[in-house]
């Protein structure tokens, strides 16, 4: 028995880029230094600006922006805070591509001194195919692995940062 129909085609997924990193330090602290000290850890070959970068800032509050400031005082806009859960996570757009995608950072509580930071870049089906190939911080992107590459990087960088921070006491004003 024959049938005309064709089968119906089913667009390939683009799956998100996952990454994660464990850091020998309790979950609050963890999220402090990764949202307070971001300027400080964030390696500069992932920014707009280089080393002109002064500053990066993430604005606390949903609907706020995550920006980095040159030294001359030019920003440049990373993207903006969709969901903001502290210390649990936070997510953004990300417009560091050719078109915005998503990116979500998770911290989860593994023991008193133990936390999992997962960051999730997502929403790859809004950049063309010659898009996905196109370099970004490093060369190849989505599709040669520069992104999987660049986020495992940066969350070295944020480790070591969170590892050798001291956590602020109550006590201090």
């Amino acid at each position: 028995m024959s049938t005309d129909s064709q089968p119906s085609v089913v667009p390939l997924r683009r799956p998100p880029v996952r990454q994660s990193t464990m850091v020998r330090s309790d979950v609050a602290h963890t999220f402090d230094v990764f949202v307070r000290t971001v300027g400080v850890w964030w390696p500069v070959q992932f920014s707009a600006g280089g080393d002109k970068v002064r500053d990066i800032t993430i604005e606390p509050a949903p609907g706020g922006r995550v920006y980095e400031t040159w030294q001359n005082g030019t920003v440049v806009q990373w993207g903006e805070l969709l969901a903001w859960d502290p210390p649990n996570g936070f997510t953004m757009t990300w417009t560091g591509t050719p078109a915005p995608t998503e990116v979500e950072f998770t911290f989860a509580a593994l023991g008193p001194a133990l936390t999992r930071v997962t960051v999730e870049h997502r929403g790859w089906e809004a950049l063309s195919d010659a898009q996905l190939s196109e370099d970004c911080a490093l060369p190849g992107g989505y599709r040669g692995g520069a992104y999987s590459t660049g986020w495992t990087t940066i969350l070295r960088h944020f480790t070591d940062a969170a590892e050798t921070a001291v956590p602020e006491s109550p006590n201090h004003a």
